[in-house]
């Protein structure tokens, strides 16, 4: 008998198969990784440091992530476990990237079968289940999550007794049997800061495998990263990237989850440290050569006009084309517009950088809803990025036989962050990233004017300044 509101009306139920099915809405196991951190990174949660890392429970390979955030109560873990909740509101400034309240379970069923929640908020401390073994085992005809609070009792913590059978199904489908293992794992949620810390622990294991009974994963590699095999990825790269990227070498972003987390997000505000080794976040837009400013003024939008950096990728020609945010988060890397497409040359080596928050992202987060404003906005960025890159090969004065892609570039400006208030600092010229040390504060800048972590960041360069460099250089091309 199907479950009934008080007027008689049946209620949707939501059968166990549904865990599967939503999750191979990520088609690439790194964007199911990245609706992990967005949970951290959003402000409701607002966590600085975010772990990810690989481990062995039990003779399981698991993944790790943790965040050192506010953490949850009951409540708010049963709402993280169920579906379409999503009360997430910008905070000072910091707008949140989850829109529709499925992150967290599509993404840890991609990546894995069985996934336990550890979260420390305040004076309560929670384990919630969300398992397809589970599931299947004790053959449920809907979606069950059990859930598990503990109290302080004095020096020590309690489950509460409502919640009894709750924990003996965590005990008995879980990894862990015994209430001191799960308390072990509370306990080590940002241990090393202090007993009354904060944060949120996740473990996923039976981890996917591809269909020839792979790993998706290689941890031996690199034992600082974590990677998509060479010959998994060349298996699977068509359904791992919306479009295949034709002519082109994959960039190390789409089988690097380090260098894939470097660029998530447009201005990184949260750390994210992949197998105890910190990611050299960057800032996008900043780290590019011969930077022009554009802008963008759609007519289906009465807002101010979009701005658009242009600029030469300073680490590989290779990798080219637009880096297109929504709220901060990257949904798509390198996508080649206009000219680009073409196999001519024209283009090579040129990075647009736009934040769209006109547009709507589609549920996985790594393309947009392909409507007539977005394809409009992809036709104007391919317009755009022809003009800059005849322009600045004309401003730099680069004769035929030297191609401007062919030249060595360094960025125009360096940025680098505060380990501790985790502020973005610029640098004087002439100073190599790679020789500063591997902990970064601001009491180090050369600058005085910054060099407090209470001082607030530069501000961005005046867009008087920049406004009109574009159009400067088109008026100085002249086609030949």
């Amino acid at each position: 008998m199907a479950v009934q509101t008080e007027r008689g009306i049946p209620l949707s139920a939501l059968n166990p198969k549904f865990l599967h099915t939503n999750s191979t809405s990520h088609t690439w196991p790194f964007s199911a990784i990245a609706e992990l951190i967005d949970n951290a990174y959003d402000p409701d949660v607002s966590a600085k440091q975010f772990w990810i890392d690989k481990t062995a429970i039990k003779g399981h390979d698991c993944l790790t992530f943790m965040d050192n955030g506010a953490g949850m109560d009951y409540d708010k873990m049963h709402k993280m476990l169920s579906f379409g909740f999503s009360d997430k509101e910008t905070i000072n400034g910091h707008v949140p990237v989850g829109l529709y309240g499925n992150g967290f379970k599509s993404g840890s069923m991609r990546l894995g079968k069985d996934a336990i929640v550890f979260s420390k908020n305040g004076e309560s401390m929670c384990v919630g289940l969300l398992s397809q073994t589970y599931l299947q085992e004790i053959q449920a005809e809907n979606v069950i999550v059990p859930i598990v609070s503990f109290k302080r009792n004095g020096q020590s913590f309690r489950p509460e007794p409502q919640h009894t059978a709750s924990l003996q199904d965590i005990l008995h489908f879980s990894l862990f049997q015994t209430e001191d293992e799960l308390l072990s794992e509370l306990s080590a949620i940002n241990a090393h800061y202090t007993t009354e810390s904060t944060g949120t622990r996740i473990i996923i294991w039976n981890l996917r495998k591809t269909s020839s009974d792979k790993s998706e994963f290689d941890f031996e590699s690199d034992r600082y990263d974590i990677q998509i095999p060479s010959e998994v990825y060349e298996s699977e790269k068509e359904k791992y990237k919306q479009p295949c990227r034709l002519l082109q070498s994959s960039p190390e972003s789409d089988f690097s989850l380090r260098a894939y987390c470097s660029i998530l997000y447009l201005k990184p505000k949260m750390q994210i440290i992949i197998r105890g080794q910190k990611v050299k976040t960057q800032l996008i837009s900043k780290s590019l050569a011969h930077i022009v400013k554009d802008k963008y003024k759609p007519n289906f939008l009465n807002k101010e006009s979009i701005p658009i950096t242009f600029g030469y990728n300073t680490k590989s020609k290779e990798h080219y084309g637009v880096m297109m945010y929504h709220k901060n988060r990257l949904i798509k890397a390198y996508e080649r517009v206009g000219c680009q497409n073409r196999a001519n040359g024209r283009g090579v080596g040129v990075i647009a950088v736009i934040e769209c928050n006109f547009l709507k992202p589609t549920h996985n987060k790594q393309d947009f809803d392909y409507t007539e404003e977005y394809r409009r906005t992809m036709n104007v960025l391919g317009v755009k990025l022809e003009e800059y890159w005849k322009a600045i090969r004309h401003k730099r004065g680069v004769p035929n036989a030297v191609l401007m892609e062919d030249m060595p570039k360094r960025p125009d400006q360096t940025w680098v962050q505060c380990d501790d208030c985790l502020k973005w600092r610029k640098l004087p010229d002439g100073i190599d990233t790679n020789k500063l040390p591997e902990k970064w504060f601001c009491r180090l800048n050369p600058d005085p004017q910054f060099r407090q972590c209470e001082k607030p960041e530069e501000a961005e360069d005046s867009e008087d300044e920049n406004s009109n460099c574009l159009k400067e250089y088109k008026l100085q091309w002249k086609p030949g």
